[in-house]
């Protein structure tokens, strides 16, 4: 048994000998032969052997051995890979006027050959979808590249017309000339050439207007496709889904971003991930949708990210997680993503899973703003107003502007606020007129500017008084619950103003008011409380909401408070706690200590003077 497995081997070894020897005859007799051979024992996948010949050939010249010799280094094959060893090889060969390798030596200069150019993106065959990369290494030699890819194009080679395509339309600003870019893609889609039907198909799409140019878009994608080129596969995907230049179909669409996601296609995952997670012609699989969008969302797909950010955001059957969702959003923002920008941006306003920080909000949704996002600019605005920004001085006016121009477009809390900017001189010279017309557009649908529209009114500001007006349409914003229009119609129920005296009805909605943390009305309350209404009289009641007023900053409470303290009104006597409170409330503690208290009067929380001290606040979106 042994001697026959030691014959087996030594005829092997023989045999080997004699291929070699054969090899090496052939080599010295013709370079032609040799490259002949070369290509026969490439077929039959002895590599290492063929590279010698092709070696041999190309040494003498044999354009077509330089260019196989290159293919060798480019893809591994019977020789260690080496781009650099390639791209010589193939110089030689494109000089020597061999189209392949003119065109496929263009594309290595896209890619950057001899610039840090990752050869394992680079092995295997160009004319996938590594020939247009999605993110191209450093340093492309786009001049060379046009060079090369030129010549083979004029020579008629469709990958060479669709790499020229490629580089005017992606290559430098000076280079790019979408005109002739579109004449080449069109001549290599018509050639077959499955990267010039997805260029063509893109060209196309940018101009096309009517249903049958959009159809014609679909065709070239679905050859781009058929091909397996994974943008094309995506991208005809995106047009099944809605329907353009092809029947709308779901289904159809969710199983080619599933193919495109297999093919690692990063739009494709996010697309698949999105139609699993909202069950769009496939089943529900909110598992693995995350899933295939946190991979795209990790590839760099900045819309991807928006979504990740959305899901933690929202929440779902688990509670929002809002410091995961700022990391997704970063991620996309930072990506450019405009959507997310302002998403983060809001984070930051409220504090919600990062520390609140207005300025740092004011930063993001510049981003958002800058490019275009409507709704970011009338938050910035809104932030802007308030003092957060850069502190620059056309800040103001570009608040004013952004304002006025969502105001424009039918956005009533723009409305509002311009309105209240115009009635304040906020970033803007002071006009309550057209302040008046703005908040009583914002009225028609936003509670706030019904409250500050009755204000207007009540107070004839911008335009002629009328009480009772103003009365109704803050009774209005009151009924949904606003606080400040809850106390300022209790106002005018204690004071008769607009409609009649009701002290009772006043104390139910300065206690409503009061809830919810209106300070104003809680000093009220105190008021009421301590006699001379018609509500029952209550120093225990009164001394309460007074000191609660008094401990939230109210001045006036703060007097109050003091003086019940001093004279113990509510049956607790404390000088040093008298002296504490009214010594916060005024420098002349001692002679406002000795007033008689029936000398008060009532303070309304709206009236002018308390108008007056308290700051404008915009309203939220």
């Amino acid at each position: 048994m042994r001697c026959t497995e030691e014959g087996t081997a030594g005829r092997k070894c023989a045999a080997t000998r004699r291929a070699r020897l054969l090899d090496r005859v052939v080599g010295l007799l013709s370079s032609s032969a040799a490259l002949r051979r070369a290509i026969r024992l490439k077929k039959q996948s002895q590599t290492t052997r063929a590279f010698a010949l092709f070696a041999f050939a190309a040494d003498a010249g044999i354009a077509e051995a330089a260019y196989e010799v290159g293919r060798c280094y480019l893809e591994g094959s019977g020789v260690p890979l080496s781009v650099t060893e390639s791209a010589r090889w193939l110089t030689r060969a494109a000089a020597l006027e061999h189209v392949e390798a003119q065109w496929l030596l263009a594309a290595l200069h896209i890619h950057g050959v001899g610039a840090g150019a990752d050869p394992q993106a680079l092995a295997g065959e160009p004319t996938s979808a590594n020939l247009f990369p999605a993110k191209q290494a450093p340093a492309p030699d786009f001049v060379a590249a046009e060079k090369w890819a030129r010549r083979a194009a004029e020579r008629g080679s469709a990958d060479g017309q669709a790499v020229l395509a490629y580089i005017l339309t992606s290559g430098p600003e000076s280079m790019r000339n979408p005109e002739e870019a579109h004449a080449w893609y069109k001549r290599a889609a018509e050639a077959g050439c499955p990267q010039g039907a997805l260029g063509y198909a893109q060209s196309l799409a940018r101009s096309v207007k009517d249903e049958e140019g959009r159809r014609r878009v679909v065709e070239n994608l679905r050859r781009a496709a058929q091909a397996g080129l994974a943008p094309a596969i995506h991208l005809l995907g995106v047009m099944t889904e809605h329907g353009c230049g092809t029947e709308r179909d779901p289904a159809a669409a969710a199983e080619l971003y599933r193919q495109a996601a297999a093919k690692n296609n990063r739009s494709g995952q996010a697309n698949w991930g999105r139609m699993l997670m909202q069950g769009l012609g496939v089943e529900p699989n909110p598992a693995e949708g995350e899933s295939w969008l946190r991979r795209a969302a990790l590839a760099g797909d900045p819309d991807a990210a928006a979504l990740v950010g959305d899901l933690y955001a929202k929440g779902g059957a688990l509670p929002p997680n809002h410091a995961e969702a700022a990391i997704w959003f970063r991620r996309a923002a930072e990506a450019g993503h405009q959507t997310a920008a302002r998403a983060l941006g809001l984070l930051y306003l409220t504090g919600a899973g990062v520390a609140c920080d207005p300025k740092e909000a004011a930063s993001w949704l510049r981003i958002a703003a800058d490019g275009g996002d409507a709704q970011a600019r009338v938050d910035l605005a809104n932030l802007l107003l308030r003092g957060f920004g850069d502190g620059r001085a056309e800040d103001l006016t570009d608040a004013r502007h952004w304002l006025e121009q969502a105001a424009a477009a039918g956005n009533l809390v723009a409305a509002l606020n311009y309105g209240l900017c115009l009635a304040e001189g906020a970033g803007v010279e002071r006009d309550e007129r057209q302040a008046v017309r703005y908040l009583r557009r914002a009225a028609d649908g936003v509670a706030n500017a019904q409250y500050w529209y009755g204000r207007m009114l009540v107070d004839g500001r911008g335009t002629e008084a009328n009480a009772e007006a103003g009365r109704a349409w803050i009774a209005r914003a009151a009924a949904v619950g606003i606080a400040d229009a809850e106390a300022a119609l209790a106002e005018m129920m204690v004071n008769g103003r607009g409609g009649p005296r009701d002290h009772l009805a006043a104390a139910a909605l300065f206690e409503k008011a009061a809830g919810k943390g209106h300070v104003g009305a809680m000093y009220a309350l105190g008021v009421l409380s301590d006699g001379g209404h018609d509500v029952p009289t209550d120093p225990l009641v009164a001394q309460h909401w007074f000191r609660a007023a008094a401990e939230r900053g109210h001045s006036e409470a703060q007097k109050m408070l003091g003086r019940y303290l001093a004279r113990g009104l509510a049956g607790e006597r404390d000088l040093e706690a008298a002296r504490l409170w009214l010594g916060r409330a005024s420098a002349r503690v001692l002679a406002d200590a000795g007033l008689d208290l029936a000398s008060k009067q009532f303070v309304p929380p709206t009236q002018s003077s308390e108008r007056m001290r308290r700051p404008i606040h915009l309203a939220k979106l």
